[in-house]
């Protein structure tokens, strides 16, 4: 199989693969390619964002010759397979070569070319973009690791990481995280929801929430900025995150929290005291890994006797396309 991450993360991910007992044959920016490993356990990684499983890799000097190579290859494994609804075709590449999204562009473009003048119906239901939300996919998903090297599979494993759309009102980047774990955990804020953000500051999750209409309670000593501050659906409560309980009998239906912490003193702190009692239905935490060892902080998240094990549910845990040194965990309480 090959798994796609954020580049830069190419040690860890070969790490995390190891540990889950899959050998890492080779690796290059932003990727990694595993022996023989089979679909299983694919939900519980963090770090890939896209998995190609079964991949057959393609070589050629042009354009051309890659996309005749993979028009063979899709239209071959179309035997017996109706199509009669949109699928994905979607080529990609991750590491930052000069030119290299260019070619994957031109090989692109030539496919599309080839295919709809063999199959001009199935061409037409062809869409680019990656399925929203997290499982397995079947399509048609092209990863260039090299100018003349590609790698293709019809099926994939997409961990929900993607790109998100910025938005001018949202006072800063740590609003695109939480708008990217909405797809991670197949769910996100609704009009009537409540929320309580602790460390909003400056309230990029805050925001987020209450642009789709959800109530929120945002717990920070400093500023909210942007189109937090004033806003009519956000209270801004200047208190401690790490101190602040809701009223009792109070339960939120989300709990947000992006705190700058130690990542134990977090999951000590506000998610066990949180998640015990059931003071909230549904949860976005990020868990910073910057100055400890993160596989070592994944193996403690998922452990038995850790608070999200004891009392979450549809626990899921990533390395966002946002994210920088931290993972970013969603999930529910247990009723």
């Amino acid at each position: 199989m090959l798994f796609l991450c954020q580049q830069g993360y190419e040690a860890l991910l070969e790490r995390e693969l190891v540990a889950a007992g899959w050998p890492v044959a080779e690796k290059g920016p932003g990727w990694a390619l595993g022996a023989g490993a089979p679909a299983a356990g694919l939900a519980d990684l963090a770090f890939p964002h896209l998995t190609l499983l079964a991949p057959r890799e393609f070589k050629g000097d042009s354009v051309n010759a890659l996309a005749l190579q993979l028009a063979d290859f899709f239209l071959e494994s179309l035997r017996g397979e109706r199509i009669d609804a949109a699928w994905p075709c979607v080529f990609a590449t991750v590491a930052e070569v000069v030119g290299l999204g260019r070619r994957a562009s031109g090989v692109e473009k030539a496919f599309a070319e080839l295919l709809r003048k063999k199959l001009a119906r199935i061409a037409k239901l062809a869409t680019p973009e990656l399925p929203r939300g997290a499982g397995q996919a079947r399509g048609l998903f092209v990863f260039f690791a090299d100018f003349g090297r590609v790698f293709a599979a019809r099926e994939a494993w997409l961990g929900g990481q993607r790109r998100m759309a910025d938005d001018a009102a949202a006072p800063s980047r740590s609003y695109l995280k939480v708008e990217e774990a909405y797809i991670v955990l197949g769910r996100e804020p609704a009009p009537g929801e409540t929320v309580c953000d602790l460390g909003a500051a400056p309230g990029g999750w805050s925001y987020s929430a209450a642009k789709r209409g959800a109530k929120v309670v945002a717990i920070d000593n400093g500023p909210l900025k942007g189109g937090a501050f004033g806003h009519p659906l956000i209270t801004h409560r200047l208190e401690d995150a790490f101190k602040f309980v809701p009223p009792p009998g109070g339960v939120c239906d989300w709990l947000f929290c992006d705190l700058v912490e130690e990542p134990h003193h977090v999951m000590q702190n506000i998610v066990a005291p949180w998640l015990a009692p059931g003071w909230c239905r549904r949860f976005v935490i990020n868990l910073k890994f910057g100055h400890v060892d993160s596989l070592a902080l994944l193996h403690e998240v998922r452990a038995p006797g850790s608070p999200f094990a004891r009392h979450a549910a549809n626990l899921r845990i990533r390395h966002l396309y946002h994210d920088r040194e931290e993972f970013t965990v969603v999930g529910e309480a247990k009723s």
